[in-house]
């Protein structure tokens, strides 16, 4: 997971809120932040393997150009190479200057563009400041959601754009999606749309805004139309660097779209059908201290008929105003295989818990609910994460991270994992320790969740031992800077855990 660092000029201090500070000196932000997110310190914080101003991080990670001058919240106009240095970043009791290098931006060359660009934000500091040259230039635009919206307004972007290091590089990535109101035959979503694709990949380089739009569904009517229109505009698939290849994912924004119609469309019987006699929606869970829809995420899995792990975007469904699962569904993000859809319903005679369910069954913990109410009265605030529901062999995972934020500082810090497999609660202070939990013997003598050898030989504790040695190994490897090492072994672990779980 990675978290730019923009800068927040309106954090300044009041007496350092000048024009010459706001417009001239603290023009960008500086590298971003790195973690694992499926590690965690030992202190519930994050574990950092990019870190630091300058940034520090293992080989792979190296960054040549950290400066942020366009971003997510990066809105005000600035003007670079001035006779005013940038600030960097701070060392020590100093701070770092620097300059721009690039040659984005319109070039201030004369007293005429001086006087246009003055006119044109208002302000007439532009037209009389001794800090600025005829080699100074004025970056605007620099929010990359209005930048690619000024170039390709046609397209509809999707509202979580996200930052990648390519080839040592910060580059933002949006997903533009072909829409329209007037395909014959179809089903009107929310806002007129009744045709939606994800045809298009957008990148904004975070330091000199460099924009290009790819088109990655060559077969989107749509997209090869805007392409005529405005020749030059897009590239093909092909001319996306690879460095950039290996971040695109599948848009949040649209698989939503998508997963709420199949939840009407999955009917194949047309009375059942035209009655709307099995209609399905996305459940509910407890997040923070709130009831809302569960939200699509990303996760790493075997599909059902496939041994390889694939990335994908995924979310549960529950029959309409009931609780209980009844399918989920998946969509592949890896780029071999990108937009391929996977929907698992599971059979009517069997029962599966749905996240509300199994919110009533962690509630219902005598442990767990003493914790809780202790926590809650200790001036913190528990927050209750997202409820992560994993396939894994035949049956389901359900994963839930539990935060303490004190009142004061409001820093959100993993104080346990829950772990449940629909019929056993499992609690630790990660996830591995939950999980050996899970995997120890009940009362019966029984082995839950865990397929026992002919000879009965299959020992839960060992397949849970093994994965804690793995596991620390893995952190080792990520102290180390190894991150193909600690990559590999992560698989050797899902790898385990699959192979552990009872095929039904």
């Amino acid at each position: 997971m990675l978290a730019a660092r923009e800068l927040d000029v309106e954090s300044l201090p009041p007496q350092a809120q000048t024009w010459v500070n706001r417009r001239l000196k603290y023009t960008h932000g500086y590298g971003v932040c790195a973690s694992p997110v499926n590690e965690i310190g030992s202190d519930g914080l994050p574990t950092f393997v990019l870190r630091d101003i300058p940034p520090r991080g293992p080989e792979g990670l190296e960054l040549e150009r950290p400066e942020i001058y366009f971003g997510e919240l990066t809105r005000d106009w600035v003007i670079v190479n001035t006779k005013t240095e940038e600030f960097d970043y701070p060392i020590g009791d100093t701070n770092k200057s620097t300059r721009y290098a690039a040659d984005s931006g319109v070039r201030i060359a004369h007293l005429l563009r001086r006087a246009m660009l003055a006119s044109k934000f208002s302000d007439i500091r532009i037209l009389l400041s001794s800090d600025i040259t005829s080699n100074s230039r004025v970056l605007f635009d620099r929010e990359i959601g209005s930048r690619v919206r000024k170039i390709a307004p046609f397209l509809t972007y999707d509202s979580d754009p996200y930052v990648v290091i390519a080839d040592g590089r910060l580059v933002w990535i949006m997903d533009g999606l072909t829409t329209s109101d007037a395909f014959p035959f179809a089903e009107k979503y929310v806002g007129g749309i009744n045709y939606i694709r994800n045809s298009v990949k957008a990148t904004v380089d975070a330091y000199t805004g460099q924009t290009d739009f790819y088109i990655i569904d060559s077969g989107d009517p749509v997209a090869a139309t805007y392409s005529k229109i405005f020749p030059g505009l897009f590239k093909t698939a092909e001319e996306m660097p690879q460095s950039i290849r290996e971040h695109v994912r599948y848009p949040e924004d649209l698989f939503m779209i998508q997963a709420k119609m199949y939840g009407m469309y999955h009917m194949r019987d047309p009375e059942v059908f035209y009655n709307k006699e099995d209609l399905w929606a996305l459940p509910n869970e407890l997040y923070g201290g709130a009831e809302r829809e569960v939200s699509p995420y990303y996760v790493r899995l075997a599909l059902p008929g496939e041994s390889d792990m694939s990335f994908v975007l995924f979310v549960p469904f529950t029959p309409s105003r009931k609780n209980n699962m009844v399918a989920w569904l998946a969509v592949n993000s890896d780029m071999d295989d990108f937009g391929r859809m996977v929907a698992y319903k599971f059979g009517k005679q069997r029962v599966v818990f749905g996240p509300m369910q199994i919110e009533a069954q962690i509630d219902q913990d005598a442990e767990i609910s003493k914790m809780l109410s202790l926590w809650n009265q200790s001036g913190s605030t528990v927050i209750r994460g997202n409820l992560l529901v994993y396939p894994i062999g035949g049956g389901l995972l359900y994963v839930e991270p539990l935060f303490l934020a004190a009142h004061a500082s409001q820093l959100p810090q993993l104080k346990r994992v829950v772990l449940c497999d629909g019929t056993k609660v499992a609690i630790g202070h990660d996830l591995w320790s939950a999980l050996s939990g899970m995997l120890s013997e009940d009362d019966a003598g029984e082995i839950k969740g865990i397929v026992p050898d002919e000879d009965g030989s299959a020992d839960a504790r060992s397949v849970a031992q093994e994965a804690l040695d793995l596991y620390g190994q893995a952190r080792e490897r990520l102290r180390e800077g190894d991150l193909a090492g600690y990559d590999s072994i992560q698989r050797e672990i899902e790898e385990l855990l699959r192979s552990a779980v009872a095929e039904e």
